[in-house]
């Protein structure tokens, strides 16, 4: 397909571009389907030097079952390439909490968050937690989360992997983890810290683990209010591809406005090849 009109027509700032953080669903994958041309695109960034990672806000799976996700999808992309929120939280909680091994936190999660946190050396408790962790959590009970208010109002400290309101099944939307952040944010009256998009953490951690500096770096996504946003709040180029949420249409209304905006990757690919 032919690129869209870009925001910024500046060739330039493509040209000088040398790492790209993807997000996932939405430009790789919808759902369980690769989106044509995405594991093309990988291999172009391999097979052209430039630096990569795939980012996702998704808390509910490891990094290793990512990796096996992109795998069966032929998707060249290790766990050296793999950013999620949980991981992102944890590595949030040791560098700027500082957090030791050992910790107690109360994580609201499922496998991708325990065991994030698991591997950072912290303690997993229902009681007397230090931090409250927050992510998307489809069997949470009214009994855990009652505990978790109890610990936030003794004194924990409020994180939260990502605030997606709603979670896009085949069923419809599904109550996201950003409900359960405004669940207990209105029950304690404490604001979450968020880490994954739109804020800009994430995003600067991944550039940080393959020594990348904002202008340099691109963000590629699909959500105006959540990549693109993050992207400009990190400082990085916003290229958008149609092939998820945005829509053309949505441009012309947007608060946030991307650089570049393209079809699909490999109009991405196709211009980035000049």
């Amino acid at each position: 397909m032919t690129a869209a009109p870009p925001v910024s027509a500046d060739p330039s700032r493509l040209a000088s571009l040398t790492t790209f953080l993807l997000d996932l669903d939405g430009v790789v994958y919808t759902g369980n389907t690769p989106i044509p041309g995405a594991a093309e695109f990988v291999r172009f960034l391999r097979d052209s030097g430039r630096k990569f990672v795939c980012i996702t806000n998704n808390s509910t799976l490891t990094g290793t079952q990512f990796a096996a996700k992109l795998a069966g999808m032929g998707i060249e992309a290790d766990e050296t390439h793999l950013l999620t929120s949980p991981q992102a939280t944890a590595i949030y909680l040791r560098e700027h909490l500082r957090l030791a091994p050992g910790a107690r936190v109360f994580p609201i999660g499922e496998e991708g968050l325990v065991r994030a946190l698991l591997e950072e050396g912290y303690r997993l408790v229902d009681r007397d937690a230090q931090v409250v962790v927050c992510g998307l959590d489809r069997r949470l009970t009214y009994d855990r989360l009652m505990r978790a208010c109890f610990a936030i109002n003794a004194g924990a400290t409020l994180v939260a992997t990502n605030p997606d309101l709603s979670l896009p099944t085949e069923r419809g939307l599904l109550p996201g983890n950003g409900a359960t952040i405004a669940y207990l944010q209105t029950a304690t009256g404490v604001t979450a810290t968020v880490i994954g998009k739109p804020e800009a953490t994430m995003l600067q951690l991944a550039m940080e683990r393959v020594g990348a500096t904002p202008v340099e770096t691109a963000m590629i996504g699909d959500g105006l209010l959540t990549d693109m946003a993050a992207a400009h709040r990190a400082g990085t180029t916003a290229i958008l591809v149609l092939t998820g949420v945005a829509r053309r249409e949505h441009l012309a209304a947007a608060a946030v406005q991307p650089h570049f905006v393209f079809d699909d990757l490999p109009a991405l690919q196709e211009m980035l090849s000049r």
